[in-house]
């Protein structure tokens, strides 16, 4: 164990502070105020014990006990500052003074010393708890613990103490006070002892002793004189009595027969106090406010408590000289901390390290470059060599001929790895100062490895830096100049380098590497902001092209790293292998693009890592639906009715999302390609399939659907249709969705696709006018923009009004037309489509007809490149859908697809997917006749608005639950909104394209949203508890009263003049005042003092409504504060930067076990250390911001959530080359029939049909909810 002998920074001493509880010993007594953070020999993440009752303090001001700094400018050198506080949870008493007197003016802060740096003074301290005393150091109920700190900066004189105190009030007088049963027990004593004066009166509540001790105390401050109080009086007796008797005494209060004195405190005495009575009382008093503030919200509402603790968290920072961090203040702390313990080098100056590379932070990893250039070492460095030769630090019997043997011995079996052995040891012997070990390690190297270990150097550097890393070499020891050539040469001949050979030919060095324009250029690279991989691609072409050029190439693919700080680039010029920086079986996979996919892409992540839902998927034949007629009947998703077609393509889609799940969780690369078909699945719903496939029978160039007996099979020949209508892309724009009833949106069932193929077409003149745009030129340009754009299109723009789920009515559903393919077959009941059945009953009267005796053949099928092109047409179509429309075309198909656990009242079925992601709201309305009505439904998402500014998450949430005007039989009637189930995953979906009017164009709302870790729901639940449902109409009531505040304020700050009202009014009348000075011009008696009384009072009614604004804003934000039984964790954050028109999509996801965020973004996936793109607000015109947020339940978290699983076969090796993912595209697209066959079985002949990619998986088991 390393022995830390360093200070403390005055935030860290701070934070500690915070964290410092001597009333707890922890392991070891380790002093979380004095010691810093151990660290092992072994490394790792430095130990900080913790007792389990330990207190994290949050401290309150003692007014009275303060003398507070100036909070603005340098601390006076005369006087001492006092931070005087309590506790609020454990009530412990600190007293914080920092003296400066005796020093000059060069006290810290100041430019070369921008922080405190105290180092501890055990000399004069007392700590409670003290290793040499145990750890019961005292068994007293009264304790103090005493520490001193001296600022190690020499011109700085601040010697700080910290005192902190047991609280006044013993545990005993504490039951006494708050117990209700012995509350109760005295009151009940009281009234036995005269019944007839205490008749009515109620036992009090601890609240109401609580408030009666602490109303006496401040009455003895305040007012001076002798007083005393009648032992019979019946609040006292009531409360107090005499079981209070020892309290009371410790407080100053004596008994004199019938009768009890008050303490009499100097009430003369100005702050800082020092009278031992008055800091006794006041000490009290400030307890007793905090036990208060302790009881539950209904006791001290009963009573009217309103209290409001002074933070002193402010005060302390001021006092000692905190500010919020920068980069400089670790150069400063780690310079401090080589002055005062310069036997712990190794150690800081890895923390050094490990701070630069947590914050990217470039300043900082030079200063770390320049530290270990110049000799040091940091303790991961020790420890690694010791590592490296297979040494025990901690052994007694290692020496200096130990370590040269071992070292001999190492390098006689692995001579390749002699350079790096020599390396190792010379950083021992630089740890132990040995030079008898130095010199052994400064030997010769013999490859590239060992060339680059001896010069100090990594794969990265380029080779202005190898010279003048061999300079550095040849100027500390003239001696090593040829082996530091040879390093030189073996590193110039590795990387084929003619700048390295030219230098060591002439000594000067040549052209060292291409400049980054140049580079993309040579790989003919246009858009720098693609992937890795695609790089890595250009670069294989051009190398299989021209492999003479190999050098050129690789010059430019280095300049290419270079800039992108790409280490799966260096990796692969290095070893020809592109690899992740991550460990490949601890680390999710990304996905590759596949053309405008960004969002889906982001979508399937968030569904894989949804641990219930994708053990489903990859178990997905134990919940298949099986397609009996029974089954199909009773088929309800959505609130209507479910047709074969519907399950069949549902269950397609379910087999190739298990196969890429399958796939995210084998595969040895860095990130996997989904199929473009399981891409099409899931963005193009079936309605707009249909709609697309309609449209693609309308057009003269249709693919041809194969032969028979040597003649093309077109399909039906479409209705004539003019040749404008031929090129119309009004699809483009947003196909016609159908408009469902229920859970899924609103639906209008259209017929089905084979309805258009048979001709079914109602248009007189046989054009499908739904196809049409209403300029097919302009639909056509719109249509190759749309096409061109380099991202997804952002989400469509929602209805201004808050959405709520439709009715479950549905309309009727047209007859569709029996499948072609099996006309052969005798037309029965059995052929329908079930959907169609008009009743149950009808259904269950269906003929099934028998299966036939063998397969029917399979019909011929169309040109494969043909329907690809088609399939990817439709998936950029869809790529356009709306995000709501996606999630649910997901949700919707994944419910299609497997089996009923149950159905609810109305038919609806119930499953996994609807217990996890939906809940259910029920909506109040008072209608004309003042009767309320109620109508609950199922949500999926929540729909929360950012257009009217910045809000905070519970702003937003409000907006959706809020009572609002709604029109009821043509009049505005209330109306708001509940939930009565949360569901396990709560989405929430954030409005942001709107449009405007003037412009008569769609625009995105970049305002703030607030993001919080967690949320509480307590307050959106439907509930009959009466002090809930008063708290929400009276946020309605501010709420409303905020609002017309807010457009009185906007009349008053927005002019034409870009001025504030007051600051208009007043510039006018400073203009008549020059106007009046001038005798052409002759102003009106009185009217320069009238503007100038308006100014005036236009500019107090500002102040006022600004503090009013002030009070509301803090009514409502704390109107539910203490409401926290229902916590939901974020967990998934849906990223979009761009326009309405286009943009680009990625998520960040929430690894709770490893309390850690990732950025998945495409074949990236990254871990994010700066939380700020999640929470905070990005200034810039443009900014990303979240478009979809997941949260989920606290409790369920560990069980719902499971981002990492994966599972690489050790004997799949990636092959060394710019290849860095799994495809899984097919060459030949199957058809819904082949993918899952339409038989009984529950989908058996489907792993017949798909054997050879479609696998039963049993590793998922459901989750029992």
């Amino acid at each position: 164990m390393i022995e830390l002998k360093g200070g403390k920074t005055a935030p860290l001493l701070l934070d500690d502070l915070n964290n410092y509880d001597p009333r707890r010993p922890t392991v070891a007594l380790f002093n979380h105020l004095v010691n810093l953070p151990r660290q092992h020999e072994n490394g790792g993440v430095p130990s900080i014990p913790w007792y389990r009752n330990q207190c994290k303090h949050k401290w309150a001001l003692k007014d009275s006990q303060c003398n507070l700094p100036l909070i603005i400018g340098r601390p006076d050198p005369k006087i001492v500052s006092i931070v005087a506080a309590f506790c609020e949870h454990c009530r412990c008493h600190l007293d914080l003074s920092i003296d400066f007197r005796g020093g000059g003016r060069d006290s810290c802060p100041s430019e070369a010393s921008p922080l405190h740096h105290f180092t501890y003074q055990p000399e004069i301290s007392r700590p409670r708890y003290q290793p040499e005393n145990g750890a019961k150091a005292d068994n007293l109920s009264e304790w103090e613990d005493l520490t001193w700190f001296q600022c190690s900066v020499i011109d700085c004189s601040a010697k700080l103490k910290i005192q902190i105190r047991s609280p006044q009030l013993r545990p005993e007088w504490v039951e006494l006070l708050t117990d209700k049963d012995l509350i109760k027990s005295r009151s009940e004593k009281a009234i036995a002892d005269d019944p007839v004066r205490f008749e009515g009166i109620a036992v009090p509540a601890p609240c109401d002793v609580l408030s009666n001790l602490r109303t006496y105390i401040l009455n003895a401050l305040k007012h001076p004189g002798p007083r005393n109080i009648s032992a019979n009086n019946k609040k006292w007796l009531l409360c107090l009595g005499d079981s209070c008797s020892e309290l009371l005494e410790h407080i100053g209060f004596r008994r004199e027969d019938d009768s009890w004195l008050v303490p009499q405190p100097d009430t003369s005495e100005l702050p800082p106090i020092l009278n031992s009575l008055n800091i006794l009382l006041d000490d009290v008093e400030k307890e007793l406010l905090a036990l208060l503030l302790q009881r539950p919200a209904d006791e001290r509402r009963a009573i009217k408590v309103q209290y409001i603790l002074n933070p002193a968290a402010r005060s302390l920072s001021k006092a000692l000289g905190t500010a919020e961090c920068k980069e400089v203040w670790a150069l400063f702390s780690y310079e401090r901390q080589l002055v005062v313990d310069p036997d712990n080098v190794p150690y800081y100056l890895e923390s050094l390290q490990t701070i630069a590379d947590g914050r990217k932070s470039e300043d900082l990893q030079t200063l770390v470059a320049i530290e270990a250039s110049s000799g040091k070492v940091s303790a991961q460095d020790v420890r690694d060599a010791y590592k490296l030769l297979d040494l025990d630090v901690s052994s007694a019997y290692l020496d200096e001929d130990v370590i040269i043997g071992t070292f001999q011995s190492r390098v006689a079996d692995a001579p390749r790895q002699e350079a790096e052995l020599r390396r190792g040891l010379q950083i021992i012997g630089q740890d132990r100062s040995s030079e008898k070990i130095q010199f052994m390690a400064s030997k010769t190297v013999t490859n590239y490895e060992q060339a680059l270990s001896w010069l100090g150097a990594t794969t990265d550097m380029d080779d202005e830096f190898i010279v003048a890393m061999y300079k550095v070499k040849e100027e500390d020891n003239h001696a090593e100049e040829a082996t530091a050539r040879q390093a030189v040469s073996l590193i110039a001949q590795h990387r084929r380098s003619a700048a390295l050979k030219q230098w060591l030919d002439t000594g000067v060095l040549g052209e060292v590497e291409m400049d980054v324009s140049q580079a993309y250029n040579r790989l003919q690279i246009d858009d720098r902001t693609i992937s890795d991989d695609f790089v890595l691609s250009a670069f294989t072409l051009f190398h299989q092209e021209s492999p003479s050029q190999v050098d050129d190439l690789r010059s430019a693919l280095r300049a290419i790293a270079k800039d992108r700080k790409s280490q799966t680039l260096l990796n692969f010029l290095d070893s020809g292998m592109a690899t992740s920086e991550y460990p490949l079986g601890e680390w999710p996979v990304g996905l590759a693009n596949i053309g405008n996919t960004c969002y889906l892409n982001s979508l399937l992540q968030f569904y894989f890592t949804m641990k219930p839902l994708r053990e489903l998927v990859l178990s997905f034949d134990e919940h298949k639906m099986a397609l009996t007629a029974e089954n199909l009947v009773k088929k309800v998703v959505g609130s209507r009715k479910i047709s074969r077609q519907e399950v069949q393509r549902a269950q397609s889609f379910v087999y190739r999302l298990q196969k890429l799940f399958e796939s995210m969780i084998t595969s040895p690369r860095a990130h996997v390609a989904p199929e473009l078909e399981l891409a099409r699945l899931t963005l193009v719903t079936q309605p707009l399939e249909a709609a697309l496939r309609r449209r693609s029978t309308t057009t003269g160039n249709r693919p041809s659907l194969g032969e028979i007996n040597g003649k093309p099979v077109m399909g039906p020949p479409p209705p004539s249709i003019p040749e404008a209508a031929i090129h119309s892309t009004n699809l483009i724009e947003k196909p016609a969705e159908p408009q469902m009833n229920g859970v899924y949106g609103t639906v209008e069932m259209e017929n089905s696709s084979e309805e258009t193929l048979l001709g079914n077409d109602p248009a007189e003149d046989g054009v499908d006018r739904d196809m049409l745009g209403p300029n097919p030129e302009e639909s056509q340009q719109q249509q190759q923009q749309i096409l061109e754009d380099k991202e997804n299109m952002p989400p469509f723009k929602e209805p201004s009004e808050r959405p709520r789920t439709p009715d479950f009515s549905l309309k009727p559903l047209g007859e569709s037309s029996p499948s072609r393919t099996n006309e052969q077959a005798p037309m029965t009941e059995a052929n329908n489509d079930f959907s169609n059945s008009s009743s149950p009953k009808k259904a269950e009267q269906a003929v099934i007809a028998p299966p036939p005796s063998r397969p029917p053949p399979f019909p011929p099928r169309p040109h494969t490149d043909d329907q690809k092109q088609a399939m990817v047409e439709e998936v950029q179509i869809g790529a356009q859908q709306d995000v709501t429309e996606v999630i649910s075309n997901v949700l919707f198909q994944l419910e299609c697809a497997i089996k009923a656990d149950s159905f609810d009242s109305s038919g609806e079925q119930i499953d996994l997917v609807k217990q996890l992601f939906f809940g259910k709201q029920r909506s109040y309305t008072l209608n004309l006749q003042g009767v309320l009505r109620t109508k609950e439904q199922f949500f999926s998402n929540l729909i929360v608005d950012v257009a009217s500014g910045p809000k905070d998450i519970y702003e937003a949430l409000d907006g959706a639950f809020d009572e609002q005007e709604v029109e009821v039989e043509g009049s505005l009637r209330p109306q708001y909104t509940t939930i009565t189930r949360l569901p396990p995953v709560l989405k929430v979906m954030v409005q942001r394209v709107q449009y405007d009017q003037k412009k008569a164009s769609a625009f995105k709302s970049v305002n703030h949203l607030g993001l919080k870790e967690t949320i509480y729901m307590d307050r959106y639940m439907d509930s009959e508890d009466d002090d809930l449902i008063q708290r929400r109409k009276e946020s309605w009531q501010w709420k409303r009263q905020l609002r017309v505040l807010e457009e009185r304020r906007a009349d008053l700050t927005k002019t034409e003049l870009d001025m504030e009202m007051p600051d208009v009014l007043t510039a006018a009348k400073e203009f008549l005042d020059q106007l009046s000075e001038d005798d052409a011009f002759e102003v009106p008696d009185g009217l320069r003092q009238d503007i100038e009384e308006a100014a005036a009072e236009s500019r107090d009614e500002l102040a006022s409504i600004d503090a009013r604004i002030k009070d509301l804003t803090a009514n409502i934000s704390s109107q539910f504060v203490d409401k926290r039984e229902l916590p939901y964790r974020l967990q998934s954050v849906f990223i979009h930067v761009g326009s309405a028109t286009f943009g680009h999509y990625w998520i960040y996801i929430r690894d709770f076990v490893n309390n850690l965020w990732r950025k998945y973004n495409d074949e990236s996936v990254s871990a994010v250390t700066d939380l700020s793109p999640i929470f905070d607000q990005d200034p810039s015109d443009r900014p990303p911001t979240p478009y979809f947020l997941v949260y989920v339940r606290e409790n369920l978290k560990d069980r719902l959530v499971d981002p990492v699983c994966r599972n690489v076969p050790e004997d799949v090796v990636p092959q060394p080359g710019p290849e860095n993912s799994d495809t899984l595209m097919d060459d030949v697209i199957l058809d819904d029939d082949m993918a899952v066959a339409g038989n009984e079985d529950g989908g058996q002949g489907a792993v017949a049909a798909t054997g050879n990619w479609l696998k039963a998986d049993t590793r998922g088991q459901r989750v029992a909810w």
